[in-house]
């Protein structure tokens, strides 16, 4: 597959993520996010897709809306990075959080599962 295939598919997974966020589908999460996932929240806490997941199920996170405002994708073989902004309304940790956020989020893609998700970072723009 070439680069601008595995790019086009790296968009679908990126707007994939995007929806199961704004639904809380934890089941669609699980299967974009990989087991060894280290993501760093704009708090600047370590969070892993334990966490993740358990924030949507418990819901102490719960996105009310999610707006792209921006998306730019690399990809290198197997390898592709996402980098997102993004108006946010929601809860998180039980406080009411809006903020424009910027995601950077890289993936790793395999013939079995696609593109997952295996680091992300998170800060308030």
């Amino acid at each position: 597959m070439s680069d601008q295939d595995r790019t086009g598919e790296l968009l679908a997974a990126e707007r994939r993520l995007q929806n199961a966020q704004r639904a809380g589908d934890v089941g669609e999460l699980d299967l974009l996010l990989d087991d060894r996932l280290v993501a760093i929240g704009p708090d600047g806490g370590r969070y892993s897709k334990q966490h993740d997941l358990d924030a949507y199920r418990t819901g102490s996170s719960v996105i009310d809306t999610l707006t792209e405002e921006s998306v730019e994708l690399l990809v290198v073989d197997g390898t592709g990075v996402t980098f997102a902004v993004c108006a946010v309304t929601g809860t998180f940790g039980g406080a009411a959080v809006s903020a424009r956020l910027r995601y950077t989020r890289t993936w790793a893609y395999s013939e079995n599962s696609g593109w997952r998700i295996v680091a992300a970072h998170i800060c308030a723009i």
